[in-house]
């Protein structure tokens, strides 16, 4: 966990008392709405349909017991006693006085947080792997340079008022669980030759009205030279995108525009402008930034804990726990965990304050203190002994995080929608509780296997729907709700799928995302869920062995046979 300098702490409570100042005058008439706006925006504050909603940063995804406590008491102090944990790996707010919304800024300081650039025509939160650090495939760890990349980031005087929202994911591992190839730039942390780190760089990536997968513009920076790069981008990003439209205005839209070998000639010549000036990382600085983190305690501990063994050959419950919610750690009798934030009745990703605080304590007990937010809106425990899994899943059972679904249809990823945006063309979360219900038995699940249904309310792809295996999208069809389906698409293909044969470094250089494909005309509400149900028939009919994903069997035989089965039954 970062710990931050006074520098980082002066930074966060000098923003706090100019927003305070900011508010009173808008509060009082001194500042228009047109004038106020920018400012609230960039304070992490919306005006949603029915209140404000606000959006505090969980840079990288880390927070400690503490800061989650303190999340806690906001939700009962300042809004309705619960707070949405989003796809960006920050949490939200529904229903806070703009009035105290200052007081809430002011708390957040106090536990080293705030709302800084979650919102507005800048550079966003960092986001990346929700298990940085412990991963076993991991080539390198990427906190220490999603920080980096945080504090020249935040308040950069020359991207306050970018064209449009930018956002960046890092991975460090092999397989991308970050969805770098879906963002404004995505960066895979990696080695050369000699062992020396580096990172390879993909721009134009994003979902939104336009889907793109992002294209790699230079396959090995040395670390020295990240943030001149990432500023060459930015720059050339600045100056040359679009300001007259903003559906055009995206990066994605630029390296469309500009061509890809043109964009990447002009970074280039930008980068080499100040190749070796103030921005040139040394080994000081980045070993400054890491001595910031504070490090895990390890024992000496088995592999596999007997009594792990034996309750997961006796208890069928905690089996399936033991095989979708825990995960491999790079040291030997050690687990991460993920705590399924998606539960029968409750919208994905919302947690309440009683709940908020029992988790905290668990972590303290089990986790060292630590916990991380997925962007698939699940709570990961990074650090848990083995030996205390079975004890750990009781508890967590007892609070209802123990759902055995992470990676299955039970894993809903889902926006808050119509029921909360102002944006939304449809709702999202009632959609989501209905498949839910459709698919609740764990048996079916299982039967199913790995898949991921992701769920957005509107083309901005909140619920990353364009990159589900099964996409749904809500549509406005004359002022009534309507939702797009799409099938086929992918984070990545490095989860197990076309690639999987591949050795380490290959893979690497291959991965890819994939945009879903739309099956056809939109669906009623109602309809949604025997609409899903007959995606799923036709996938169980057409697979060739029992783990032979959703995903695969698409790319294998296309869409058509699955539109022909959903088309000939529902209309």
């Amino acid at each position: 966990m970062y710990q931050y300098t006074d520098f980082d702490q002066t930074i966060v409570d000098e923003r706090v008392a100019q927003f305070r100042n900011q508010t009173e005058r808008f509060l009082s008439g001194a500042l228009s709405e047109d004038e106020f706006r920018p400012l609230r925006l960039q304070n992490g504050l919306y005006v949603q349909k029915h209140a404000p909603m606000l959006r505090v940063a969980i840079p990288y995804g880390l927070l400690n017991t503490k800061q989650l406590r303190m999340f806690a008491h906001i939700a009962r102090t300042y809004d309705r006693c619960y707070a949405h944990f989003t796809t960006r790996q920050n949490i939200q707010y529904n229903w806070p006085a703009l009035a105290r919304v200052p007081d809430i800024l002011a708390d957040l300081a106090s536990v080293q947080m705030h709302a800084i650039q979650t919102s507005g025509n800048c550079i966003r939160n960092t986001t990346t792997d929700q298990f940085a650090g412990v991963a076993p495939d991991e080539v390198v760890n990427p906190l220490i340079w999603a920080e980096i990349i945080r504090q020249w980031s935040t308040i950069h005087p020359e991207f306050a008022y970018l064209p449009r929202k930018f956002k960046i994911a890092i991975s460090g591992s092999r397989e991308d669980r970050a969805a770098i190839l879906v963002h404004d730039i995505g960066l895979q942390a990696t080695r050369d030759a000699n062992g020396q780190i580096g990172f390879r760089v993909a721009v134009g990536g994003g979902l939104g009205r336009t889907p793109v997968v992002g294209v790699v513009i230079k396959e090995f920076l040395p670390w020295q030279h990240l943030i001149t790069y990432l500023e060459a981008i930015l720059r050339v990003y600045n100056l040359t995108g679009r300001r007259d439209n903003k559906y055009k205005a995206r990066i994605k839209i630029t390296v469309k525009e500009t061509g890809v070998a043109e964009f990447a000639k002009r970074v280039d010549a930008e980068f080499a402008r100040n190749e070796n000036g103030a921005t040139r990382l040394s080994d000081v600085q980045v070993d400054e930034v890491a001595a910031r983190f504070s490090a895990a305690t390890y024992l000496d501990l088995p592999q596999d804990d007997a009594i792990v063994v034996t309750l997961a050959a006796s208890n069928n419950a905690f089996a399936r726990w033991l095989k979708r919610n825990t995960h491999p750690h790079r040291v030997a009798g050690y687990a991460a965990v993920s705590l399924s934030l998606k539960r029968k009745g409750v919208p994905p990703g919302d947690v309440t304050a009683n709940e908020m605080e029992a988790i905290a304590a668990l972590a303290d007990r089990y986790a060292q203190g630590e916990l991380r937010v997925t962007h698939e809106q699940n709570l990961v425990f990074a650090d848990v002994e083995q030996r205390a899994l079975p004890e750990l899943w009781r508890e967590l059972d007892a609070l209802g995080f123990a759902t055995a679904n992470i990676g299955l249809i039970g894993n809903i990823i889902a926006c808050p929608g119509g029921d909360f945006c102002s944006l939304a063309n449809a709702v999202s979360i009632p959609v989501a509780q209905a498949i839910h219900e459709r698919f609740e038995s764990l048996d079916y699940q299982f039967d199913i296997g790995e898949l991921d249904l992701n769920i957005s309310g509107c083309i901005n792809a909140c619920g990353h729907h364009h990159v589900g295996h099964i996409g749904i999208l809500g549509v406005d069809k004359n002022g009534e709700e309507w939702y797009q389906v799409t099938i086929g698409g992918a984070q990545s293909i490095a989860q197990g799928g076309a690639d999987s044969g591949l050795a380490a470094s290959e893979a690497l250089s291959q991965r890819t995302a994939r945009i879903g494909k739309i099956i056809g005309p939109s669906f009623a509400r109602a309809d949604v869920p025997e609409v899903v149900e007959k995606l799923i028939q036709t996938y169980l009919g057409a697979r060739e062995r029992d783990d032979e994903r959703f995903v695969d069997v698409v790319a294998r035989i296309g869409i058509e046979p699955f539109k022909e089965n959903v088309y000939a039954e529902t209309h």
